[in-house]
């Protein structure tokens, strides 16, 4: 069975840290671009981030810019969102989804991934 599980999300201080990760189980993500996208209550799905295949391309929302940084471990089968300096406009569900059409890049549309996991709520609040 192909699944993503992402893990890491809690409540946690402004310009407090977490490190979010996503996990594959029954396929490799060697091939696959990953992204990471945010949902809040009444919003639509943006995405957060993403990181092509190789690793060579990450793109960033403006809004996480210079805060978070994305990266992936293939030996674990595993990508990772760090996110620092945390603000409460941040609070979300935090998905991650995989894609495996993109070559060497990555897209921040919905569209493009295939696979998806179940969410990690993150809350930001003092």
């Amino acid at each position: 069975q192909l699944q993503l599980v992402e893990s890491g999300g809690g409540l946690v201080q402004p310009g407090g840290s977490l490190r979010l990760s996503c996990a594959a189980s029954g396929f490799t993500l060697d091939y696959y671009a990953i992204g990471w996208f945010r949902q809040a209550p009444g919003k639509e799905r943006e995405g957060v981030s993403c990181i092509s295949s190789t690793g060579g391309v990450t793109n960033y929302a403006d809004s996480v810019k210079g805060r978070f940084t994305i990266s992936r471990d293939n030996a674990k089968n595993t990508v990772y969102l760090q996110m620092n300096s945390l603000k409460p406009e941040d609070t979300a569900v935090y998905y991650c989804a995989a894609g495996g059409h993109m070559g060497d890049y990555c897209s921040a549309m919905t569209r493009e991934y295939d696979y998806w996991g179940q969410g990690t709520q993150v809350t930001v609040s003092s």
